[in-house]
């Protein structure tokens, strides 16, 4: 039994059939003879104790039932990386047997030199691999050393996820051998990582793309190993149970995608120490459990030097409650992108199209929200609806229509910091827009709208009045039927003497006529 204990087993990642585990202990358990094997388990529920069996404590488990005993031949201690190739991709020596030999009516015929023919062959394939993909081979060591380069020589990118890799130093080995490697997954592997700084060396030096989710890195282990990746781009470290972050210094600077899902986050304010990475693009932090972002350094209306560049920021599945962290959003000088779904305070509307137009008009330069593109028309509805939604509030508060008298407080100012801005790009709610307006509801209530064919001036206008609620493409189904128009596409726009004689067109067949903000006595412009 010890002869099939490799050297230095304790430590060493093992799959038994299906379950993956961490050896912990090799040696005897008496009463019984011959050599066991003490796992920790990644799933809890294959062990059956914390180590301790019979009164004696053998290992330690992080859960009272992770660990078990097993016997060294049911544990597979993986495969060198080349050999997972090969057999992945078919190239293994085990082919050869039959390819030697050809019969001939009862006469076998052998082919002299045909070994050295499909070594070539197969050394030819092997060269050609860019992108390798050896996700749940077994793979946990490099091998002989060069063997890779000298078989593989280009390849760029490698998936190692799921292995039986346990430390950074199997992964450095097996680097160290790709010249060009740009980018590596070696997710799902529970590894060791420097605790130390450690010599920074060339071996990641063309690295752009890393993913270590699920491998238990922490943050201060990041930065570390960081200083050895000096081009990359993207990071993925969802799932490592990351509560803390630090600073970094001098190093990420090339990052512009960081993924921290699926981290329990101490708070919002983590966020900070990581806010002037200067190229960050990208950043998810779904299911990261924080419940309010805030920016100190920016007032309202005021862009936050935090985070210059980011783009696209996704925050679904959190605590957020308040709608003043929507509102810390606006500060983002670059933002144009926001994912936000399953977070408490979007349950304080119940309407989808209200909540969306409320995001909308909170957060000015956003193009894309939910992954659902923004266009001119949508947001110039959202920011009237919002500037007349609240524009009582923003008179009981000290709103006013003389810009000398007009001192709203700091509490509206704080819940709405856009209105402002809202005010001088579209003018201030004028008295008659705000009687009997109730907050953030969209009744379906009847406008009295007047219909104009301007192009066909002897259609002569027609007064109708339909529901707020009417989609453009029932509007459209009604006026074939009222004007009596053949089978046409009809294009429709309103004006309103609010608009200053401006056309907003009516461009989505799937929108309500309250989507665009428009109001009794306004007129529908039909053209075809």
């Amino acid at each position: 039994m010890a002869a099939r204990v490799p050297a230095g087993a304790l430590g060493r990642r093992v799959v038994c059939g299906t379950e993956y585990g961490t050896v912990r202990y090799v040696g005897s358990v008496p009463p019984t003879a011959g050599v066991w094997l003490g796992v920790e388990w990644d799933d809890p529920q294959r062990g059956k104790h914390d180590g301790t069996y019979e009164g004696t404590q053998y290992f330690k488990c992080r859960h009272p039932r992770g660990g078990s005993f097993i016997r060294p031949d049911k544990a597979n201690f993986g495969v060198d990386f080349l050999t997972a190739v090969k057999d992945r991709y078919g190239l293994n020596d085990e082919q050869d047997g039959t390819e030697n030999t050809l019969v001939f009516g009862k006469k076998t015929v052998e082919f002299v030199g045909m070994d050295s023919i499909v070594e070539q062959q197969r050394q030819v394939r092997l060269n050609q691999l860019v992108d390798i993909s050896v996700r749940e081979c077994a793979v946990s060591h490099a091998g002989q050393e060069e063997e890779i380069s000298r078989t593989c020589s280009n390849i760029r990118h490698i998936n190692l996820s799921k292995n039986l890799i346990s430390s950074w130093e199997t992964v450095t080995a097996i680097a160290s051998q790709v010249r060009n490697l740009e980018t590596l997954n070696i997710s799902e592997n529970k590894m060791k990582f420097p605790s130390t700084s450690t010599s920074v060396s060339s071996v990641f030096s063309k690295l752009r793309i890393l993913a270590l989710n699920q491998t238990e890195i922490t943050w201060t282990e990041v930065l570390l190993c960081a200083p050895g990746w000096p081009a990359l781009e993207e990071l993925y470290l969802a799932a490592n149970n990351i509560t803390v972050l630090e600073r970094p210094s001098n190093v990420l600077q090339t990052l512009k995608l960081l993924d921290l899902s699926d981290n329990p986050l101490l708070d919002g304010n983590q966020l900070h120490l990581i806010a002037h990475l200067p190229r960050l693009e990208q950043l998810i932090l779904r299911n990261t459990g924080i419940s309010s972002i805030y920016f100190p350094d920016a007032g309202f209306g005021c862009k936050t030097k935090m985070f210059p560049s980011l783009k696209r920021l996704a925050i679904n599945d959190n605590k957020i409650s308040q709608w003043s962290s929507i509102n810390e959003l606006d500060k983002l000088p670059s933002l144009r992108s926001l994912q936000c779904h399953n977070n408490p305070f979007m349950d304080t509307e119940k309407n989808p199209e209200t909540l969306r137009q409320l995001i909308i008009a909170k957060i000015s330069q956003l193009e894309v929200l939910n992954k659902s593109e923004i266009l001119p028309a949508e947001r110039k509805g959202a920011e009237l609806d919002y500037r007349k939604i609240f524009g009582n509030d923003w008179l009981a508060a000290g709103g006013n229509w003389n810009p000398e008298e007009n001192k709203p407080s700091e509490d509206f100012l704080a819940a709405h910091p856009r209105y402002p801005s809202l005010c001088l790009k579209y003018g201030a709610p004028e008295e008659g827009e705000l009687k009997g307006r109730q907050p953030v509801t969209l009744k379906n209530q009847l406008l009295t709208l007047t219909i104009k064919c301007p192009e066909n001036p002897e259609q002569k206008p027609v007064e109708k009045k339909l529901p707020e609620s009417m989609t453009i493409q029932r509007v459209k189904g009604l006026l074939y039927r009222l004007l009596k128009i053949p089978g046409s596409e009809l294009k429709l726009s309103y004006e309103s003497s609010k608009l200053d004689g401006k056309e907003v067109e009516l461009d989505n067949d799937l929108k309500p006529l309250q989507f665009y903000s428009i109001e009794n006595g306004d007129c529908v412009l039909v053209r075809w």
